[in-house]
């Protein structure tokens, strides 16, 4: 059984795209989601996250994605709606405690979790199709001439967390085949399992990098990739959202503030923004994957 976050080559435009061009493609809606705080543009970024994924072939990994964001983001918002005393559309008027003094929930407060929400499950998603898509191992290879170190951690995290995933599915599909006789499996019993996995899988890993050569000095320079025909429409992407959000931002053209009252303004720049996301999202796999 392959984890929904394990990477697997596919035939879809983004599996096919260089690791430069699809990273870009990808990085481009996670910054969006961090540059904007507007409802409607970030209803817009997660929409275009949603299509990215679903042609490229990844739709366990968002569904996966989304199930964490959903939970997280519970949180965030029951989090900054006790935490953060402002905003003046009192909902519920909380009791005094001594050291907190009067605990109230705002409007704005639970608008300005939503909005906190739904911005780091935009990244989640983004880094979660970005993980089932791409290629862990070319992603080292053009890193490792930038930071060789850094580059190799960061892949090996990409490729042992879903093993972590698919260890978690396989433990648990094996708890319930003990019979209903056998005692429940607890979480921290399961932790326990997984964590030893996980120890020995490293110790392993650590012994083939040796093995391979790591820890001797920098090799040779490597051949460059082929470039592949796909790259240019996910690059002209990855360039129009820049800066048709870079242009949104200097005009403020999409103005969002939860405090002390909510206060939304969408231009034209914001709303061509908008509407542009989804479809730029579609345009490279839909344009010249089919090709």
């Amino acid at each position: 059984m392959i984890a929904a976050l394990a990477y697997v080559p596919r035939r879809t435009a983004l599996g096919r795209a260089g690791v430069a061009a699809a990273s870009a493609y990808l990085a481009a809606f996670a910054a969006v989601a961090f540059a904007f705080s507007h409802p409607v543009v970030l209803a817009a970024d997660a929409a275009a996250v949603a299509i990215a994924g679903i042609l490229a072939g990844t739709g366990r990994a968002l569904a996966v994605s989304l199930r964490f964001a959903a939970v997280l983001g519970v949180l965030m918002i029951v989090t900054n709606a006790i935490a953060s005393q402002r905003g003046d559309t009192i909902l519920v008027r909380g009791p005094d405690l001594p050291v907190v003094g009067t605990v109230n929930i705002s409007a704005e407060a639970l608008a300005e979790g939503g909005i906190l929400a739904l911005r780091v499950g935009i990244v989640i998603a983004a880094f979660a199709v970005f993980t089932a898509a791409v290629d862990p191992d070319r992603v080292l290879r053009l890193l490792r001439p930038v930071a060789r170190r850094s580059a190799l951690t960061a892949t090996l995290v990409v490729r042992l967390v879903p093993l972590a995933a698919g260890d978690h599915a396989r433990l648990r599909d094996a708890a319930g085949l003990r019979g209903p006789a056998a005692a429940p499996v607890s979480r921290a019993a399961m932790v326990r399992r997984l964590v030893a996995g996980s120890l020995d899988r490293s110790v392993d890993a650590a012994a083939t990098l040796e093995l391979r050569g790591y820890g001797s000095g920098v090799p040779g320079r490597s051949r460059r990739a082929p470039r592949s025909p796909v790259d240019l429409g996910f690059w002209l992407a990855a360039g129009a959202i820049v800066a048709m959000s870079v242009a949104t931002l200097v005009t403020n053209a999409a103005a969002y503030e939860s405090y002390p009252v909510i206060q939304a303004e969408l231009g034209s720049l914001g709303l061509a923004l908008a509407l542009a996301l989804p479809a730029l999202a579609a345009a490279p796999a839909i344009g010249r994957g089919r090709r």
